[in-house]
Protein backbone atom coordinates (compact mmCIF):
# COMPACT_ATOMS: atom_id res chain seq x y z
CA UNK A 1 0.00 0.00 0.00
CA UNK A 2 0.91 3.75 -0.72
CA UNK A 3 -0.33 6.89 0.52
CA UNK A 4 -1.75 7.70 -3.43
CA UNK A 5 -3.33 4.08 -3.02
CA UNK A 6 -4.87 5.11 0.12
CA UNK A 7 -5.97 8.58 -0.61
CA UNK A 8 -8.02 6.93 -3.79
CA UNK A 9 -9.95 4.66 -1.42
CA UNK A 10 -10.94 7.00 1.16
CA UNK A 11 -12.19 9.77 -1.80
CA UNK A 12 -14.44 6.50 -3.35
CA UNK A 13 -16.67 6.56 -0.20
CA UNK A 14 -19.90 8.57 -0.58
CA UNK A 15 -19.17 12.27 0.25
CA UNK A 16 -16.15 11.95 1.44
CA UNK A 17 -13.77 15.15 1.44
CA UNK A 18 -10.37 15.86 2.49
CA UNK A 19 -8.56 18.02 3.56
CA UNK A 20 -4.60 19.02 4.62
CA UNK A 21 -3.49 20.16 8.02
CA UNK A 22 -0.28 21.93 7.49
CA UNK A 23 0.32 22.44 11.22
CA UNK A 24 0.26 18.77 11.21
CA UNK A 25 1.34 18.11 7.87
CA UNK A 26 -1.13 15.47 7.71
CA UNK A 27 -4.20 15.01 5.31
CA UNK A 28 -7.41 14.28 6.93
CA UNK A 29 -9.94 12.24 5.52
CA UNK A 30 -13.43 13.43 6.72
CA UNK A 31 -17.63 12.08 6.63
CA UNK A 32 -20.32 14.85 7.70
CA UNK A 33 -17.20 17.20 9.15
CA UNK A 34 -15.76 14.35 11.45
CA UNK A 35 -12.15 12.57 10.45
CA UNK A 36 -12.49 9.23 10.09
CA UNK A 37 -8.78 9.13 8.31
CA UNK A 38 -5.60 11.00 8.66
CA UNK A 39 -1.56 9.89 7.06
CA UNK A 40 1.14 12.30 7.90
CA UNK A 41 4.71 11.90 7.35
CA UNK A 42 4.68 8.73 8.23
CA UNK A 43 3.98 5.50 6.54
CA UNK A 44 1.11 4.67 7.82
CA UNK A 45 -3.19 5.61 8.22
CA UNK A 46 -4.83 6.30 10.98
CA UNK A 47 -7.88 5.33 11.58
CA UNK A 48 -11.08 4.78 13.96
CA UNK A 49 -11.85 1.78 15.26
CA UNK A 50 -14.69 0.04 17.46
CA UNK A 51 -12.25 -0.25 20.80
CA UNK A 52 -12.92 -4.24 21.06
CA UNK A 53 -11.83 -4.79 17.73
CA UNK A 54 -9.24 -2.24 17.77
CA UNK A 55 -7.20 -4.16 20.59
CA UNK A 56 -7.89 -7.58 18.59
CA UNK A 57 -6.39 -6.53 15.67
CA UNK A 58 -3.15 -5.13 17.94
CA UNK A 59 -2.98 -8.39 18.92
CA UNK A 60 -3.12 -10.20 15.46
CA UNK A 61 -0.94 -7.56 12.94
CA UNK A 62 2.41 -6.19 13.68
CA UNK A 63 1.09 -3.26 11.71
CA UNK A 64 -1.63 -2.43 13.43
CA UNK A 65 -0.87 -0.07 16.95
CA UNK A 66 -2.43 2.19 18.94
CA UNK A 67 -3.19 5.74 16.89
CA UNK A 68 -0.28 7.62 16.60
CA UNK A 69 -0.86 10.87 18.55
CA UNK A 70 -4.54 9.94 18.80
CA UNK A 71 -6.99 8.24 21.71
CA UNK A 72 -5.34 5.13 21.98
CA UNK A 73 -8.77 4.03 22.52
CA UNK A 74 -10.21 4.59 19.52
CA UNK A 75 -7.60 5.03 16.86
CA UNK A 76 -5.28 2.38 14.95
CA UNK A 77 -2.24 3.18 13.31
CA UNK A 78 -1.92 0.92 10.59
CA UNK A 79 1.60 0.63 8.87
CA UNK A 80 2.21 0.78 4.77
CA UNK A 81 4.53 -2.63 3.77
CA UNK A 82 3.59 -4.39 6.73
CA UNK A 83 1.82 -7.64 7.85
CA UNK A 84 -1.71 -5.65 7.10
CA UNK A 85 -3.01 -6.87 3.45
CA UNK A 86 -4.59 -4.19 1.36
CA UNK A 87 -8.08 -6.21 1.23
CA UNK A 88 -7.72 -5.21 5.15
CA UNK A 89 -6.47 -2.04 5.13
CA UNK A 90 -9.44 -1.35 3.09
CA UNK A 91 -11.77 -3.15 5.07
CA UNK A 92 -10.45 -0.90 7.93
CA UNK A 93 -10.76 1.96 6.16
CA UNK A 94 -13.95 1.18 5.63
CA UNK A 95 -14.90 0.19 9.04
CA UNK A 96 -13.71 3.59 10.35
CA UNK A 97 -15.84 5.59 7.75
CA UNK A 98 -19.26 3.72 8.83
CA UNK A 99 -18.60 4.01 12.29
CA UNK A 100 -17.74 7.68 12.27
CA UNK A 101 -21.06 7.85 10.25
CA UNK A 102 -23.13 5.88 12.55
CA UNK A 103 -22.49 8.70 15.43
CA UNK A 104 -23.45 11.38 12.82
CA UNK A 105 -27.30 13.00 13.66
CA UNK A 106 -29.94 10.40 12.05
CA UNK A 107 -31.07 13.56 9.56
CA UNK A 108 -27.47 13.95 8.21
CA UNK A 109 -26.92 10.02 8.02
CA UNK A 110 -30.03 9.81 5.95
CA UNK A 111 -28.79 13.07 3.50
CA UNK A 112 -25.25 10.81 2.78
CA UNK A 113 -26.92 7.89 2.16
CA UNK A 114 -29.05 9.83 -0.23
CA UNK A 115 -33.10 8.87 1.85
Amino acid sequence: MNKKTLHDICLTLPVATHDYQPDWQADRYFIGGKMFALMGEKPMIILKCDPIRAEELREQYEGITAGYHMNKTHWNSVYFDSDVDEGMTQALIEHSYELVLSKLPKKVQKQINGE
